[in-house]
């Protein structure tokens, strides 16, 4: 479970994979399945089917980070249980969750179908608190406590050092305090799996348009020079770009989608990439994603 403001490492991956007996059987495979999914493998030295299956499952128990834990018991050590589970052949898996078996095969299998049994035990067992830490971070970021935010944030990659969300998350809080190569810093530091994963990019595109706010002129004085001058493009440009500045992402749209339908070609189509850095820095779903993305493919394909 996380610990909000605690230093909360993932789980050791030598403490995900352990061996049981007759004598710890109840207690690693029975009372530790209360507390997280337990996959159980029933194995013997001598089976060849085994020294492949074995493996799979440990690479993808480990691969979980945590969510569910391994159990391997030789059944020619653990005729007991082996008996009682009523075990006729192996390899054998079962997955326990809260004292039960669940869930399991036998003999060797795709090693896709590996992976697959092996995320659905461990999505009986929830995540732990993080889809809730999630959410209390991100409220504390709109309501302006970037810091404990951060923190926040922070605590989930100690727990889930790949989750995405967690990694925009904590780039956006360091956005939010000005400190932008720090933002920076922590998207390059992002685990290769993730590193093209949507909240990276979104933040990735912040970090792009908080560089550009720095420089963004007085919105009066640019409004004032595109007023005067329509085809005055620089100017039109720069406009949008004081207009996200101050926060005012919908005018800023409506200026580069002018600005595409007077020269869609202009500075190296100039226009529509900035308005895609904005769509990327946005939600998906935000109404002017939505409405932006439509009245460029309309100018697009016109």
């Amino acid at each position: 479970m996380l610990g909000l403001g605690e230093d909360s490492p993932a789980p050791a991956a030598t403490n995900l994979i352990t061996e049981a007996t007759d004598a710890t059987f109840v207690a690693e495979v029975i009372e530790g399945s209360a507390e997280v999914p337990v996959i159980v493998d029933f194995w013997a030295p001598w089976c060849g089917p085994c020294k492949t299956l074995g493996p799979q499952l440990e690479a993808a128990v480990t691969a979980a980070g945590g969510k569910v834990r391994m159990v391997k018991v030789n059944v020619d050590e653990s005729q007991q249980v082996a008996a009682q589970l009523k075990i006729q052949s192996i390899p054998t898996v079962y997955g326990f969750f809260e004292g039960k078996p669940v869930d399991g095969f036998q003999g060797a299998v795709q090693g896709s179908e590996v992976t697959a049994f092996v995320e659905k035990m461990a999505a009986l067992g929830g995540d732990g608190g993080l889809s809730e830490a999630l959410e209390a971070a991100e409220a504390m970021l709109a309501e302006g406590a970037a810091t404990d935010a951060a923190q926040t944030f922070a605590a989930i990659l100690g727990e889930e050092p790949n989750n995405a969300a967690a990694f925009g998350g904590l780039a956006r809080a360091h956005i939010a305090t000005g400190d932008l190569d720090q933002a920076e810093a922590v998207l390059n530091g992002a685990p290769a799996e993730i590193a093209e994963a949507a909240e990276l990019e979104s933040a990735h595109a912040q970090i792009q348009l908080a560089r550009q706010a720095a420089d963004a002129g007085p919105v009066g004085e640019l409004q004032a020079a595109v007023a005067s001058d329509p085809d005055d493009h620089k100017a039109r440009f720069d406009l949008a770009n004081a207009l996200h500045a101050a926060g005012q992402a919908e005018e800023a749209v409506a200026e580069l989608l002018e600005l595409f339908r007077r020269d869609r070609e202009w500075d190296d189509g100039a226009a529509k990439a900035q308005l895609f850095t904005i769509f990327d820095a946005l939600k998906p779903e935000d109404p002017v994603v939505l409405n932006g993305r439509r009245k460029l493919s309309s100018m697009i394909f016109a």
